[in-house]
């Protein structure tokens, strides 16, 4: 009896600093011509539903996923219902899948902390701290590949850790990769992690990363929004955003990936500072992207940037803020063909490809246009699993399966970079 009473109280304790979204479901939307878009796309001005778009309003053939608090969830149906426009219930009650998530992760803490990373369970939902000590346990076990840089500190003074493999040289050529800027897309720290030890372990075995290894360096930043990232462990598993207070607002945050000096302020990017693309006050204004640009700009031979989001499953180049063919789109697009070929040569997961704003919508100040202006030819975003089922809680079997497929795709932008060299 006591012992129940024990866990209940931490049960309470646990819950009553994290939002809860019992009741909440995500409506999978799919108009039915060009005429319903904008009707579909005015939702998102309807603030008083508090919507949160999982997948936005694109073209006909993509459907828009989209979480509806349970007290808007009558009025959002009645609204859609008298509109003609389709919907589906894709999660029923999105806390029933939350506390799944917990208790998988609360059940893998119980184990023993791993004591190097060959005991690393990589097929689990880590927490920053645990994704930190990783870090610096690589770095210990392969001091002459692997160093750990900090570029810089987020809004509430977390380091902004970046692994750096290398095999000697000073500005060799580089390649960066980043996962987690939108701080709730869980898979792709995951993935990150993962891509870490699969370098480690692959260098000097596997003549590709070898072959790319003796010329270029590889930069690694797993968790690119830590504020964000803790936020989703111990307050809102659904926060996308960074946590810097916005002045003059009550609510919180920019998002990193519309903060960036590339069309900034654009169409596909919103100034309302309690908007999920809210681009914050002035190109980089956020400490988490302003000490990547200093450090690309200082670092001055990056050849290639893949900045990984999820979900769509989607391989994507610039632009996002306009219309204009970027200079080096026959080789962007065949090169992600490519990727995505041999992405879905494992499990045959299925990608698109493309152009952003062609591919998904218009969206200004993202990571890549900047990173394509800088003069980094190979700048790809990718969007990992799935389409919808799980969306942003995907179950964390499936992180291994998504950071194995993801990693033939990334080998094949990373090989052609090295190979051509500009």
């Amino acid at each position: 009896m006591m012992r129940g009473l024990i866990a209940l109280t931490a049960l309470v304790v646990a819950v009553l600093g994290k939002e809860m979204f019992e009741g909440h479901q995500v409506l999978r939307i799919v108009a039915k011509d060009e005429t319903q878009l904008p009707l579909i796309k005015n939702l998102e001005d309807m603030v008083e539903f508090e919507l949160d778009f999982w997948r936005g309003v694109t073209d006909v053939s993509s459907p828009v996923d989209v979480r509806v608090p349970f007290h808007s969830l009558q009025s959002v149906k009645i609204h859609l219902e008298s509109q003609d426009i389709e919907y589906s219930i894709m999660i029923g009650d999105l806390q029933v899948m939350l506390d799944e998530e917990q208790q998988e992760m609360e059940s893998a803490a119980r184990i023993a902390e791993p004591r190097n990373t060959d005991s690393f369970d990589f097929s689990r939902y880590h927490t920053i701290s645990e994704i930190y000590s990783f870090q610096d346990m690589l770095v210990a076990e392969n001091p002459n590949l692997v160093s750990k840089i900090v570029i810089g500190q987020s809004y509430e003074g977390r380091p902004l850790n970046v692994l750096k493999f290398s095999t000697g040289g000073t500005k060799r050529p580089a390649i960066w990769l980043d996962t987690g800027i939108h701080s709730r897309e869980w898979v792709t720290q995951a993935s990150g992690t993962w891509f870490a030890k699969k370098i480690v372990t692959d260098y000097g075995r596997d003549p590709a990363i070898t072959a790319i290894l003796n010329k270029m360096d590889i930069f690694l930043e797993i968790v690119t929004n830590p504020d964000g990232y803790y936020f989703t462990h111990n307050s809102n598993r659904m926060w996308r955003k960074t946590r810097k207070p916005n002045s003059g607002s009550s609510c919180v945050g920019v998002d990193p990936n519309r903060n960036w000096d590339a069309g900034f302020g654009g169409a596909g990017a919103s100034n309302n500072p309690c908007s999920e693309t809210y681009r914050g006050p002035r190109a980089h204004s956020e400490p988490e992207v302003k000490s990547i640009v200093d450090f690309v700009k200082s670092h001055g031979n990056f050849k290639a940037f893949v900045s990984i989001h999820s979900y769509s499953q989607m391989l994507l180049y610039p632009y996002g803020y306009t219309k204009t063919p970027c200079k080096d789109q026959a080789e962007l697009h065949n090169l992600a063909k490519k990727a995505i070929t041999d992405l879905a040569s494992l499990y045959n997961t299925s990608y698109r490809y493309g152009s952003i704003i062609n591919t998904i919508y218009q969206a200004s100040g993202g990571t890549i246009d900047w990173t394509y202006n800088q003069g980094i030819k190979y700048s790809y975003t990718f969007e990992l699993r799935d389409t919808g089922r799980y969306g942003f809680i995907l179950p964390a079997n499936q992180i291994i399966p998504t950071a194995k497929e993801t990693w033939l795709a990334l080998m094949a932008i990373m090989d052609h970079t090295s190979k051509n060299m500009y």
